[in-house]
């Protein structure tokens, strides 16, 4: 059964150990760096008892008949695919895109890897039963997972087990007869803070001799030596939610975890001291392309918010009809249509996951073209709407006291105004837009979109992996197979035979 907005917020008072400023939180509910993104991730999960979204949102439990969301359910048809993605596009639109790991994230995840057991199973049946069986519990239960899959950047030169500390990287470091206890740190936690459970695995390459911390297992966040380390509040050093509308709202933040002596229970091991196992969980099962699905999807929808400042900011200016204006306008709406042709052509052309018991997947050649081509497109949209604002983005009004003092006001409504827009429309405008592609906030988002799927370096030589190469070589050799040098020799190019070769000293 999904939860209320009331019922997650009560979850996450549980005690959990997060530092902010030199500060541990109290209440991560109502501490003001936090408050807010707990409220609006709230509003979520209300939605899904909202008769309007309840069945965009959610589908039967196959165990409980309850109702349980989307994305928790493993797609069997294109049309499965398609459901998936307008229940994270309808959540993406409440908070027009700016939560990246909304809950429907990781639950994309999971159903990515419930669909494929098989792998795990490679490591004992009991961890494919185990995982099977948490897969079931997080679902019927509605839970939020956060996680962390990436080590920390202390010597990249070095594998896991030749850092200078032994546990710098979370690892097990005592094994019991009822599960294990690990030590260690994983780096940018993006909204670990406001899960329910933590999932803690390794998504790059360990060495032949990394075995201690090739591992996969989840938490209750609150579980005893769990440590949160937060970055910088935005929605602490917002103003206000008028002088800053997303940072104040959506700030789903980012931190650094800490594990110190943390006990797993083995129920919740899913892969244990297997180098290939904890990397080809992401590429032998769908979890991958769940995301990149569920990430697709939502970016098209950001595009798509992005893509209405920039119309309101050409309105504003009075320059909508401007030629070069209609070219720029036309640049964001062409990023924003292949955007969402990505999402519709991974879905039509989805194809079967290898192992499963009929589960689909998105179409893999166009979901890594998607992961590698959207960084980029993000950029460009922002530049794009930088030059159509102009001046105007840097020199808004500290806040909406200014526009209320009675000197200042007046001044503020004579001289920051422009056809069909009152100074307060149009500040109201720019400050929206200046928090989407200026301000702090937004510089975090932009880092963000280039790098959460991964470095260049990373999604590039992907792309080329599942690119379909094969098929795009088999085509260029139907060309040269085409044609020989011998056709030249038998005849010349009016159709009659070619004289005979012969050398420099015969003539």
């Amino acid at each position: 059964m999904t939860r209320t907005g009331a019922e997650y917020v009560e979850a996450l008072r549980d005690g959990r150990e997060v530092w902010i400023d030199g500060e541990r939180v109290a209440d991560v509910t109502t501490h003001p760096a936090f408050r807010n993104t707990v409220r609006s991730i709230a509003q979520l999960y209300d939605m899904t008892h909202d008769p309007q979204y309840r069945d965009l949102l959610t589908t039967p439990s196959p165990t409980t008949g309850e109702p349980v969301h989307r994305c928790y359910t493993i797609p069997r048809s294109q049309a499965d695919l398609a459901a998936r993605r307008e229940a994270t596009r309808t959540w993406a639109r409440a908070t027009f895109g700016y939560l990246g790991r909304s809950p429907d994230y990781m639950a994309s995840c999971w159903a990515g890897f419930a669909a494929a057991p098989g792998l795990f199973a490679r490591g004992g049946q009991e961890r494919a039963d185990h995982l099977l069986a948490y897969y079931a519990h997080m679902r019927d239960h509605d839970l939020y997972q956060s996680h962390t899959i990436v080590n920390p950047q202390i010597d990249r030169s070095k594998p896991a087990a030749e850092q200078e500390e032994p546990f710098l990287y979370v690892g097990v470091v005592k094994e019991r007869d009822d599960g294990i206890v690990v030590r260690g740190a994983k780096m940018v936690g993006t909204a670990a803070l406001f899960g329910d459970e933590i999932f803690v695995g390794t998504i790059e390459p360990l060495g032949p001799h990394d075995q201690d911390y090739a591992l996969t297992f989840s938490i209750p966040f609150n579980s005893p030596g769990v440590k949160v380390i937060s970055r910088a509040s935005y929605e602490q050093a917002a103003r206000s939610p008028w002088d800053n509308p997303l940072s104040s709202r959506f700030d789903e933040n980012d931190a650094l975890m800490i594990y110190e002596n943390v006990f797993v229970p083995w129920e919740r091991v899913f892969v244990y001291r297997s180098v290939e196992l904890a990397l080809m969980q992401w590429w032998e099962t769908p979890a991958f392309s769940y995301w990149i699905h569920q990430a697709a999807a939502r970016f098209w929808t950001k595009l798509e918010f992005l893509a209405g400042l920039a119309v309101k900011v050409a309105k504003a200016n009075n320059v909508l009809k401007v030629p070069l204006v209609q070219m720029q306008l036309g640049r964001v709406l062409s990023t924003v249509n292949l955007a969402k042709a990505a999402v519709l052509a991974m879905e039509e052309g989805c194809e079967p996951v290898p192992g499963s018991d009929g589960a689909v997947q998105p179409n893999r050649s166009i979901a890594f073209a998607q992961r590698a081509w959207a960084p980029n497109a993000y950029v460009q949209v922002l530049e794009e709407i930088k030059w159509l604002a102009g001046g105007s983005l840097i020199q808004m009004p500290a806040s909406y006291r200014d526009l209320v003092h009675p000197e200042a006001g007046p001044l503020i409504e004579r001289y920051v105004r422009s056809p069909g827009h009152t100074a307060e429309e149009r500040i109201k405008l720019y400050k929206l837009v200046w928090d989407a592609v200026g301000s702090e906030f937004a510089s975090r988002h932009e880092h963000y979109e280039r790098f959460y799927h991964g470095a260049p370096y990373v999604n590039l030589p992907a792309a080329f992996r599942e690119g379909a190469a094969d098929a795009c070589e088999a085509l260029a050799d139907a060309a040269l197979s085409g044609y020989e040098l011998s056709d030249l020799l038998d005849a010349g190019a009016d159709g009659a035979p070619l004289p005979p070769l012969t050398s420099s000293r015969e003539r």
